[in-house]
């Protein structure tokens, strides 16, 4: 939001909380010279319900300014935490427009509603559970619109948009997917852009005894090296090559490897594989062949039998 809309969407809130401030001040004087003879504490309680309403705008629209603002330097600011604001201050003003407009007799009015109040609560139970999570997301944030996500490893995708029931997302294969938020408070997350976008990637390699572990090292090295997108990494992002078990059938080694963002992450994978089946080949060392086991004699034992005893 540049500055001057800023202003513009701050001006209106502004001008309502001036005019419903002067007119709950001099509302007396008002009715005097302009409605002599009328009861002015009807207008009070009117001008004081538009003062808290406009109080309310104003601080909702300014709340709104400055999450924007922030969100600029950092990811995107939840909608919904924008709406919890302006909810929260108005059911503020409406509360207090209600012990201006009731007086006393607020609270046992309130009281009396608490029966249909929990009916109401029952029947749309399911409803308010995934208000209740979407409200603990908007002020938690574990992911913000534009993060890549994944829920208990099952379904992944970015998220496009954060409502008081539903979470949507995009998953890879340009699948809409819209989940509950109850739903999600009680799966495991991961974050993939958090903190940051980029995030390390593995997979193993077993090589035959034909080459040392060092050279087998290096050369895995060498071949992810290659394929690393160094224009969207940082310079200490580099390929990791370790040695993880020595077996009859060859050394297995972990790579680990940077990818730029999730989106990215198949084709970072399928270029590391190929560059390195390239590497191997180019070495002419031998692919790993399986050793298939070996059939182990068993030994069956005879049931027992009077002419067989303790067989």
């Amino acid at each position: 939001m540049i500055p001057g809309s800023r202003i513009a969407w701050l001006l209106w809130p502004t001008v309502l909380c001036s005019l419903s401030v002067v007119v709950y001040v001099f509302h007396a004087y008002l009715f005097q010279r302009y409605l002599p003879g009328s009861n002015p504490e009807s207008f009070r309680r009117f001008s004081a319900a538009a003062a808290f309403y406009a109080f309310a705008w104003l601080l909702a629209r300014m709340a709104a300014a400055a999450l924007t603002r922030k969100a600029k330097k950092k990811r995107k600011t939840p909608r919904l935490l924008r709406e919890l604001v302006s909810a929260t201050l108005f059911a503020i003003a409406t509360v207090a427009t209600i012990g201006v407009f009731l007086g006393q007799s607020a609270g046992g009015i309130l009281a009396s509603s608490g029966l249909i109040i929990a009916i109401l609560g029952f029947a749309i139970r399911n409803v308010l559970a995934d208000v209740l999570s979407g409200i603990a997301i908007g002020v938690e944030a574990p992911y913000r619109i534009g993060d890549w996500v994944g829920f208990d490893a099952t379904i992944r995708g970015r998220v496009t948009e954060i409502g008081w029931r539903t979470t949507r997302i995009l998953t890879p294969n340009d699948t809409y997917m819209i989940l509950p938020n109850s739903q999600i408070s009680r799966q495991m997350l991961t974050n993939y852009s958090a903190p940051r976008k980029q995030y390390q990637g593995e997979l193993e390699i077993v090589l035959s005894h034909d080459i040392s572990i060092s050279d087998g090292k290096q050369l895995l090295f060498d071949a992810a090296l290659s394929t690393s997108p160094a224009e969207s990494l940082a310079p200490g992002q580099k390929p990791r090559v370790r040695a993880t078990a020595y077996t009859a059938e060859g050394v297995t080694y972990k790579i680990k490897y940077w990818v730029p963002q999730f989106s990215d992450s198949t084709d970072c994978r399928d270029a590391i594989l190929v560059a390195i089946d390239d590497a191997i080949r180019s070495q002419g060392l031998a692919l790993p062949v399986a050793t298939p086991p070996r059939p182990q004699a068993i030994a069956l034992r005879q049931p027992d039998t009077p002419d067989n005893p303790g067989a």
